[in-house]
């Protein structure tokens, strides 16, 4: 338990005026005098009653302060003022028998202004604590709140009437104040199974009651009641009867300073020579196996950080242990610290997927970071480029801008085009981070300086000047796009003017564009030259921000086609993807995934791999179904659904890999324009502006499978649907062996300023974490996604935003 959750505030210290809005009414007003008091009248021909609420602060029974009133709300029911009320007193001023009176009038009757309503509040609890969060309070119909105490008009359920609505509004409010833990799958979940309640209990009961809405401030943490000028540390008054009496201890949650001490003393006795003869027991050794199979994102208890260093002597086999027991270490002691790096040095080598643990944030000493780098230095080319994204951004925690990452990124970028010129764009783009601009134009200053240094080039065709000035030119034609992209979208009309616009300004002003004098290297792929950009077969995609579809002349006389976008942080497209595809295929299991080459060349602006496909919209459009569009490019009247076996497999099993990985890395926005499918049968996904969980529309399945995809496997009672779901849990299992390897790398963009991860890091990380479900064994965790499975085809809400998409589509 952490010791945040011990921390309060005390109302006495809370110098600001009491806040609280007032939202809205629900239930059904009277509609006969009888229903409420004999004054309550509706005036004739009226559709609906003219309300304000009345706001009036008593203290210990006695009004204090004059009464706010809220505007006057006509508009019929639901009755809506969500209006901020700020009172003149102030928090430090309140007794611990405040209340707040809550009178809702209704002035479009003909006597004059008449009671709806009336409840009272306290602001206290039972416990001494401020209320805080939405408070739903049960109206007294007829009769004005009596602030009197103790009160005739109590706004609380009375405890005999409270029922699964009151119990499920109670969680409801613990939940929107955080203080249940938010579990996106399972938060889903519930809420649905909250609101299939809600309506049951509604129809049962009906609205038979009149309730006023009221949002109450929250701060940090929770307020304790204490009066002006009160003695905080005097002990309370000793009362003759068997009452409970509330404590506030201020040193809960803080460290005990003996424990630390006692600590201390036991790892000092244990230094040296005494502990590299001790043998774990058996009890210890289930202790410390279970210890070592805690994911990266889990901090280590006392004890286990006392039982890691006490056993380490017998770990130093075992590379595994490595990560674990410099987590044990505590750094502040020199002497410890000494012993540790001594111990390291002796330690079995670790795995480079390991390594990169010890470049997160988590660790400070430049020893070990400097380890990392020398177990990195093992990697090959391609698997270095899978990292290479991740390591950049772990340049933010080094402790100097020339770090021995830095310097051993830029001496492998000197040997491999493709390294270099994404580690040139990498840095670039991190130019626009104030904290950190200095540090990585250190970094691209030494690989320029290194690079200029070559007598020849990487590849020994031409030297390292003319290759860095190779590089730069790259960055004049993505600036030279940019003003494309801007002088096309200022174009009015359809789609259609603005391809015309693109072509007249190639072939026009920007006609330098269609011959390099020298050629350029593609940025997406180093390894291309290209000469110039085709006006004829280039053109613009209908969509909200009109990326541009270039076709470029290469320098064998080849061409090739990219997408350049601007307006859209592409940075989260980069992630995970192909290394996915790479940890699947090294356990033997290819799933046909098409990990299109991404490269951003700013924070909002960047080129993709260009990959001819249709999207599902315009496939369900123009042939109906899913099948009839694989008939056409591969028919065979022999296979099954009319298709060639092969293609179908290929749908099945590119089908299962992305379901697997939207899940984990927790994609949003998915409708059927970002998921396109090739005339292999390839269906992959594009467009990854939402990652973590996050999603512009209401309540997303876990995983995006439309009923079109399940009906081209033959329906969910089909031998191939089956195999698409084994194909589902095979790979999800390969992954969550590889789940280390995936959060060690996210830790290391927890530092970076792309939006999804920038927001809350830490949360992002174990929300993936929580994805992987590293509690389950593999057996469990197969029943676990078949599950989501099942949930995610039953999902009927999202084809209702499908179609408001279809129609937004139409539209541009």
């Amino acid at each position: 338990m952490s010791g945040n959750e011990f921390r309060f505030f005390l109302s006495c210290d809370i110098n600001l005026p009491v806040t609280f809005r007032i939202e809205r009414l629900e239930g059904n007003l009277p509609q006969s005098p009888s229903a409420a008091s004999p004054e309550f009248e509706s005036s004739p021909g009226s559709k609906s009653a003219d309300l304000y609420v009345e706001c009036a602060l008593y203290l210990d029974g006695s009004p204090f302060g004059l009464p706010t009133r809220t505007r006057l709300e006509s508009s019929g029911q639901p009755y809506c003022w969500n209006e901020l009320i700020t009172l003149s007193t102030k928090y430090r001023d309140l007794t611990a028998h405040a209340q707040l009176a809550l009178t809702v009038w209704d002035v479009s009757c003909g006597k004059g202004e008449v009671p709806v309503g009336g409840a009272t509040v306290h602001l206290f609890s039972s416990k001494k604590q401020l209320k805080a969060g939405k408070q739903k309070l049960r109206l007294w119909l007829g009769e004005e709140a009596d602030g009197s105490y103790p009160t005739t008009t109590p706004g609380k359920v009375p405890r005999h009437e409270r029922g699964e609505l009151e119990r499920i509004e109670k969680l409801i409010n613990k939940y929107e104040r955080v203080q249940i833990p938010r579990i996106d799958w399972l938060d889903n979940l519930t809420f649905r199974a909250m609101e299939k309640i809600k309506e049951r209990e509604n129809s049962r009961m009906g609205n038979s009651h009149l309730s006023l809405i009221v949002d109450f401030c929250s701060f940090e943490h929770r307020v304790a009641f204490q009066e002006s000028g009160v003695n905080f540390f005097s002990p309370s008054s000793v009362s003759s009867t068997n009452e409970l009496v509330i404590v506030w201890d201020p040193e809960v949650g803080k460290g005990n300073p003996s424990e630390h001490k006692q600590l201390k003393l036991a790892r000092s006795l244990t230094r040296g020579t005494i502990d590299m003869d001790l043998k774990p027991s058996s009890n210890d050794w289930k202790s410390i196996q279970r210890i070592l199979k805690y994911p990266p994102t889990r901090t280590l208890s006392g004890e286990e950080r006392q039982l890691l260093w006490k056993f380490r002597f017998s770990l130093v086999s075992d590379k595994k242990a490595l990560t674990k027991f410099l987590r044990s270490v505590e750094w502040s002691d020199a002497q410890e610290a000494k012993q540790a790096i001594d111990l390291m040095g002796r330690w079995e080598m670790i795995d480079v997927t390991d390594a990169l643990e010890l470049l997160s944030p988590v660790f400070e000493s430049e020893e070990v970071r400097a380890y990392a780098v020398s177990v990195l230095e093992r990697a090959d080319d391609e698997e270095l480029q899978c990292y290479l994204l991740q390591l950049v951004q772990a340049l933010r925690f080094e402790r100097s801008d020339k770090s021995r990452l830095s310097l051993f990124l830029v001496q492998r970028s000197l040997r491999n085009i493709e390294i270099s010129s994404f580690f040139r764009w990498y840095l670039t783009v991190e130019f626009q981070d104030p904290a950190y601009a200095k540090r990585f134009h250190c970094t691209h200053e030494i690989l320029e300086d290194n690079m200029k240094k070559l007598a020849s080039g990487i590849n020994g065709d031409e030297d390292g000047i003319k290759l860095w000035e190779s590089l730069v030119r790259q960055t004049g034609l993505t600036a030279q796009l940019c003003t494309i992209m801007r002088d096309v979208k200022s174009v009015r009309g359809g789609t259609q003017k603005k391809i015309e616009k693109l072509r007249q300004l190639l072939s026009g002003l920007l006609s330098e564009l269609t011959y390099f004098e020298e050629p350029i290297r593609l940025p997406l792929a180093p390894d291309v030259l290209i000469t110039g950009i085709v006006p004829a077969e280039s053109s613009i995609f209908k969509s909200a921000l009109n990326p541009l579809r270039l076709t470029f002349q290469t320098a064998s006389g080849g061409s090739c086609k990219v997408i350049f976008k601007k307006g859209d942080d592409i940075r989260q497209d980069q992630l995970l993807v192909a290394l996915m595809d790479r940890l699947l295929k090294l356990e033997n299991l290819d799933l046909h995934l098409t990990p299109y080459r991404v490269l951003a060349t700013g924070q909002d602006e960047g080129m993709l791999e260009f990959i001819p496909s249709s999207s599902l919209a315009q496939i369900l459009s123009e042939h109906r179904s899913i099948v009839n569009y694989l008939q056409k490019f591969h028919p065979d009247d022999d296979g099954p659904f009319g298709i060639t076996a092969t293609c179908l497999e290929t749908f099945i099993k590119s089908c299962a890999g992305y379901s697997v990985i939207t899940y984990i890395l927790g994609i949003g926005d998915r409708h059927l324009d970002n998921l396109l499918l090739r005339d292999d049968g390839r269906l992959f996904h594009v467009d990854f502006g939402f990652i973590l969980g996050r999603d512009p529309k209401p309540f997303p399945p876990p995983m995006k499978l439309c009923k079109e995809m399940v009906e081209a496997m033959g329906g969910a009672e089909s031998q191939y649907y089956t195999r698409f779901k084994s194909y589902c849990c095979e790979a999800y299992n390969i992954l969550r062996k590889s789940s280390n390897l995936i959060l060690n790398l996210f830790h290391l963009m927890a530092g970076s300023n792309i939006p999804d991860i920038a927001s809350d890091p830490e949360k992002g990380i174990l929300k993936v974490q929580e994805k992987f479900r590293l509690d389950l064994d593999d057996e469990n965790a197969v029943h676990f996604f078949q599950d989501l499975i099942n949930e995610s085809v039953s999902a009927l809400f999202p084809q209702m935003v499908e179609t408001i998409h279809r129609w937004a589509q139409y539209w541009r």
